[in-house]
């Protein structure tokens, strides 16, 4: 397994981290045996947020009693979606309170839509200098899906570490931003390495992000089963040879073009359109099949797109720029054909 050291930081880790987004729908109990053997299997680098519900707290009954043996080997950053210095602070509280511990290794700014610096007015970057040098975190990050905002965060000199989607459906302006970074000596925290679900293929992702000796990957867990699959990796990291080259031209070929990455920055619909995944139905039936999504639910949820009011609230919020109303209109068509038989799944 590569290692990877985040930049100016120093943290240095295997080059297969756990994202602890999806570990908030599993149970306590579940959780908690998942995040101990992720430690156990060699992961050291564990990245959740204030807004993933209990996932905070799920890490801290995980390895709150253990602190005392392990905190210095395992890596725990977190962010705040807070917009005031004063949200910050309670926040930073919170988080400290739920993890059980008395710093955080990166505080992040969560799916910023700017980059704050000293002096802009805000207060928000000096609240986190001020945290830093009391001590509460070690290292001051930012997360964005906005690509003018990840330059930016890099190339301001004031973020230790970018988190940022990765994956190989990446953009060559993707791809020349996780460069940058490397250049600027800024740490480079990959999230959405399988594309929201649209990647399935594990090694392929994993092979394709060992490319990037200063990418760290998050990958979301909730199963076990998952974890195990890059757990595998640790000792056998797959590599881009001949055929696995020519296995992710032929993905990125087949997923050109507008696609919803699922990230739901567009949500809450007025209409109750679940726009994070009806917006990308298609693409589920086809590369994650399941029965699921033709059951009574989906088709109820599908429903609702004809129902959409056009207020474009969505194609405002998205950070990908993707006109989703006509993405959902899109998916409703396919749908129907699907359903009707008129068009295969496969």
């Amino acid at each position: 397994m590569n290692l990877v050291t985040l930049g100016s930081t120093g943290i240095t880790t295997p080059q297969n981290a756990f994202g602890a987004l999806p570990i908030q729908r599993a149970d306590m109990e579940e959780a908690v045996r998942i995040l101990r053997r992720a430690y156990e299997g060699g992961m050291t680098f564990f990245d959740t947020a204030r807004a993933y519900s209990n996932s905070e707290e799920k890490i801290g009954l995980a390895f709150g009693n253990m602190w005392s043996e392990m905190r210095d080997k395992v890596y725990i950053a977190t962010k705040t979606m807070a917009h005031t210095p004063e949200e910050v602070k309670a926040q930073l509280e919170q988080s400290l309170e739920l993890l059980k511990t008395d710093y955080i290794d990166i505080y992040q700014i969560h799916n910023a839509d700017r980059c704050y610096e000293p002096g802009d007015g805000t207060g928000m970057y000096e609240v986190l200098l001020e945290a830093k040098e009391s001590g509460k975190i070690r290292h001051i990050g930012i997360t964005t899906h906005q690509l003018a905002v990840a330059f930016l965060a890099v190339n301001s000199g004031l973020y230790e570490t970018v988190q940022f989607p990765f994956s190989y459906l990446a953009t060559d302006k993707e791809i020349e931003l996780v460069k940058l970074a490397k250049e600027k000596n800024v740490g480079l925290i990959a999230m959405k390495g399988l594309a929201g679900g649209l990647i399935t293929d594990s090694k392929a992702a994993m092979a394709f992000m060992s490319q990037y000796d200063n990418a760290l990957p998050i990958w979301g867990i909730q199963k076990m089963s998952e974890l195990e699959e890059w757990l595998a990796f640790m000792d056998k990291t797959p590599e881009m040879d001949e055929a696995m080259v020519d296995y992710i031209a032929k993905e990125q070929d087949m997923l050109s073009g507008e696609f919803c990455r699922g990230c739901g920055y567009c949500m809450p619909c007025p209409m109750g359109i679940q726009i994070n995944n009806c917006a990308r139905m298609s693409l589920m039936l086809r590369r994650a099949p399941s029965a699921n999504w033709l059951g009574d639910n989906w088709q109820k949820e599908m429903n609702k797109i004809p129902n959409c009011i056009h207020c474009n609230k969505c194609m405002r919020k998205c950070p990908y720029g993707l006109d989703t109303p006509e993405l959902l209109r899109k998916n409703y068509e396919d749908y129907v054909k699907v359903l009707s038989g008129e068009t295969s799944v496969m």
